[in-house]
């Protein structure tokens, strides 16, 4: 110990100064300190980091994430399904408000009369029924011919085509609302009842399908 140093101090503090005795904390103590700042501050940093990654991986945090997240589900929902966007889809009408006229193009009897039935059972309002007319008559080669007026190739006629699988729509010059489906030589039967009525629940009600797509965001 320096004679210099009071008595009782350990060598806690020593004498620096030229003019007059000045005494200080050894600088060891200082440096601990500022090591033991620097650490929290590391620990502080990881931490924050921590949190940073599970709000990316579980969608948490303050709002951004999930804005962004609802902001391109609905179109990739769209690109998933391969369905039309819910601006794009029509309101189409049910079943209940079209009237078919069922004519038979075949040599093949009764079709019409059992085709008619099968309609009204689907819900379709049935018009006349019976043998097509002579510009028809065994000169529709497909499944059938879907007739109507102009006004209703992109509404009605769009309905009556999920009943029967590659007939094809045509307009004619015709002012009411009511179709033809015109049976053809490749007819064998309508479009098996269950698949018909899932794409007639999805043309005349397209916010069903909006709302789904909604729930699976």
């Amino acid at each position: 110990m320096s004679m210099l140093t009071p008595p009782g101090m350990g060598g806690q503090y020593r004498i620096t100064g030229d003019k007059y005795p000045r005494m200080r904390p050894s600088r060891r103590r200082g440096r601990l300190v500022a090591a033991a700042v620097a650490s929290a501050a590391v620990l502080g940093l990881l931490g924050w980091g921590t949190v940073q990654l599970i709000d990316v991986f579980t969608g948490g945090g303050d709002g951004t994430t999930t804005a962004r997240r609802t902001t391109h589900c609905p179109a990739r929902t769209a690109a998933g399904t391969g369905q039309a966007p819910a601006a794009e889809a029509k309101s189409l009408p049910a079943p209940g408000r079209i009237t078919v006229n069922v004519y038979n193009a075949t040599p093949r009897s009764g079709l019409a009369k059992k085709t008619a039935d099968e309609l009204r059972r689907r819900g379709f309002r049935i018009g006349k029924v019976g043998n097509a007319a002579k510009e028809y008559d065994k000169k529709v080669k497909g499944p059938g011919l879907l007739l109507g007026s102009p006004a209703a190739q992109d509404t009605s006629l769009r309905v009556l085509a999920t009943q029967l699988t590659g007939a094809s729509p045509r307009a004619d010059a015709r002012d009411g609302a009511d179709l033809d489906l015109i049976i053809g030589d490749a007819f064998k039967d309508l479009t098996r009842r269950q698949t018909a009525d899932k794409a007639v629940t999805t043309l005349t009600a397209p916010d069903t399908a909006t709302a789904s797509a909604k729930k699976t965001c």
